[in-house]
């Protein structure tokens, strides 16, 4: 598991990670941990960390806290966008660990022990991991499946061969 902290909003984003983390090592997963500016770069750094093949989910993990202009709303929009576009194409968990707030007080309730989005989103990481390594066992024993059965088909076509009748 990867987790991308984006630096703004310090305080949050740490408790948001340090939530995150918890939830990672309550279930034994192994977790690396980076960093970037803000929350406008967590899906550029997501992308990249999804493309390397080290990791089943990256986490990204920011916070948007509205001000006075509508720069909130360019970031939120486009942070939800990206990170959703690279969800649905990419053969990683990337589940959305990005607070959108109207004040800091909401920010803090939404990081702190008793609910942290963090945590949340890594339960959500490693739901859909658990989901994607069960759908691949699945095509696996039906790979095989279809791969023992191919050569009795092949054998019973050759007793009913027309030279044979």
């Amino acid at each position: 598991m990867a987790i991308v902290r984006a630096r703004w909003n310090d305080e949050i984003t740490r408790a948001l990670a340090q939530g995150a983390v918890q939830a990672a090592l309550a279930e034994d997963a192994r977790v690396e941990e980076f960093e970037v500016a803000g929350s406008f770069e967590l899906p550029p750094a997501v992308a990249m960390l999804a493309r390397t093949g080290r990791f089943d989910a990256v986490v990204p993990l920011g916070c948007l806290i509205r001000g006075e202009t509508a720069h909130f709303d360019v970031l939120a929009h486009a942070v939800a966008r990206s990170l959703a576009e690279l969800a649905a194409s990419l053969p990683v968990a990337i589940p959305f660990g990005v607070l959108t707030c109207e004040t800091i007080e909401q920010a803090r309730a939404r990081s702190s022990p008793e609910h942290n989005v963090g945590a949340e989103a890594m339960d959500a990481a490693l739901e859909l991991v658990s989901l994607r390594h069960a759908m691949t066992s699945r095509a696996a024993r039906a790979s095989r499946s279809a791969a023992i059965a191919r050569p009795r088909s092949t054998r019973a076509k050759r007793r009913r061969s027309p030279g044979k009748r």
